[in-house]
C-alpha cells in the first residue's frame, strides 16, 4: 500500500496571510515542517496540495525547491483538491497534514499510520490528547473516494474529513489514537502572530531537532513559553 502524506498549503490564511512561508529558523516554515516529516518511517512519499490562485505560485516554487511533488486545485473545494492530489500521486493510503504544523512529529505520524490497520480512518483528533499542531489523519483511498462522491455540504467540501467524523461517522470504521497523558491544552499550530511567536521561541531553543517528548520536556522546563499563545482561541 503506497502511503502518501498530502500537505494542504496555501498563502491565503485569514488570520495570518502567508504564514506557511514565513521565515523560521533560517528557512520558510513549510520547509521546516517538511524536514520534520521526512523523518517518519511509514511514509512512501510526501506531497503538497495547493491552489491554482496566483498567490500560491510561491507555494509551488517552494515545493520545487524542496523536490516535493505539488498538485494544484480548487481553493474553496479542498476535498476535490485533496482527491485530485491522491489520484495524481497514486496514493493508496492518504496521510493528511496541514501546513500550519511546524512541530509535526515523525513518531506521532508513524503511530497514527500504523493504527489504521483494517479501518477506514485513524487519527489523533477524534479525542484530543496531543497538542494542537500535531494533528495527523490517515485514511484509505477508497474512503476518500467515497467522501468525495457523497459529501455535499459546504463544511464537508472545505474540511476534508468533516464528513467522516462529524456528518456520517457511522459509515466508517475509525480508530482513535490517544497519548498516555492529556496535553491537548498545548497549542503548537500557527494561526496567529502569537502562535508564530511561540514557534519562533521554540525553534530558537533547538525545536528543529527535538521530537515530541523533547518538546514536552522543553515546555516543562520553561512553562512561560506555553503562555505566549495560551489566549488564542481555536477557529471553529
Amino acid at each position: 500500500m503506497k502511503r502518501v502524506a498530502i500537505v494542504q498549503a496555501r498563502m491565503g490564511s485569514e488570520r495570518l496571510p502567508g504564514k506557511v512561508l514565513m521565515p523560521l529558523g533560517g528557512k520558510p516554515m513549510l520547509a521546516q515542517q517538511l524536514a520534520r516529516m521526512r523523518r517518519a518511517e511509514t511514509l512512501d512519499a510526501i506531497t503538497i496540495a495547493t491552489t491554482t490562485h496566483p498567490r500560491d505560485d510561491k507555494v509551488a516554487a517552494l515545493a520545487a525547491a524542496e523536490r516535493v511533488p505539488c498538485f494544484r486545485g480548487s481553493e474553496d473545494d479542498v476535498l476535490a483538491r485533496y482527491a485530485g492530489a491522491a489520484r495524481a500521486f497514486v496514493a493508496e493510503v492518504i496521510v493528511r497534514i496541514t501546513a500550519d504544523c511546524p512541530l509535526i512529529d515523525a513518531g506521532v505520524i508513524d503511530r497514527v499510520v500504523r493504527a489504521l490497520g483494517d479501518a477506514d480512518y485513524a487519527s489523533n483528533v477524534q479525542r484530543r490528547t496531543y497538542p494542537r499542531g500535531l494533528d495527523v489523519e490517515v485514511f484509505t483511498r477508497a474512503t476518500l473516494d467515497r467522501v468525495e462522491r457523497e459529501a455535499t455540504s459546504a463544511k464537508a467540501r472545505e474540511h476534508v474529513t468533516y464528513f467522516i467524523h462529524s456528518e456520517r461517522p457511522e459509515l466508517f470504521r475509525r480508530h482513535s489514537v490517544e497519548d498516555g497523558a492529556d496535553h491537548s491544552a498545548l497549542r503548537w499550530t500557527v494561526d496567529t502572530p502569537a502562535d508564530f511567536a511561540l514557534i519562533e521561541a521554540l525553534y530558537a531553543r533547538g525545536a528543529a531537532t527535538l521530537d515530541y517528548p523533547g518538546l514536552l520536556a522543553l515546555i516543562d522546563r520553561e512553562p512561560a513559553l506555553a503562555r505566549i499563545n495560551a489566549h488564542v482561541e481555536q477557529k471553529k
